[in-house]
């Protein structure tokens, strides 16, 4: 357990926001082959659909519980940036499962979830660093 008040807000903030991302990781990659295997969609739309579901059960679970001590604008403007900041780390998941597709040709459903995983650990990477930044700011005193 970590001694520091600091380090110990810190880590539960990135266990919280670790199990927030796993919800969403099972929606998104849940939803994704949910529509990609059994009702046939392609392979890009499959994933745009769960993630924008992921991305609006984030947003409340990131806001109400994982950043739930940060300052909070009350207004359009977080959920903006918000939203914003995931539709590039959509653009991510995206890219990947793109490139895996249609760029190396593999159509497997390993290939597709495996490209699924490398965008969906990049695009994460991405949102927790820009949340912390732009979205969820530090308390004023």
């Amino acid at each position: 357990m970590p001694r520091s008040p600091r380090l110990y807000r810190f880590v539960r903030e990135l266990l919280t926001f670790g199990f927030v991302g796993f919800i969403g990781t099972v929606i998104m990659i849940g939803g994704a082959n949910l529509l990609r295997h059994l009702h046939g969609g392609g392979p890009i739309v499959s994933v745009v659909l769960p993630t924008v579901l992921s991305t609006l059960v984030s947003y409340l679970a990131n806001r109400f519980w994982t950043f739930r001590h940060r300052d909070s604008t009350g207004s359009g403007r977080e959920v903006a940036i918000f939203f914003g900041l995931n539709g590039i780390g959509l653009l991510i998941q995206v890219a990947c499962t793109g490139f895996t597709y249609y760029t190396l040709g593999l159509h497997g459903g390993v290939a597709y979830n495996a490209g699924l995983l490398v965008g969906l650990g990049l695009a994460s990477a991405f949102r927790y660093w820009s949340y912390r930044k732009w979205v969820f700011t530090p308390a004023t005193a």
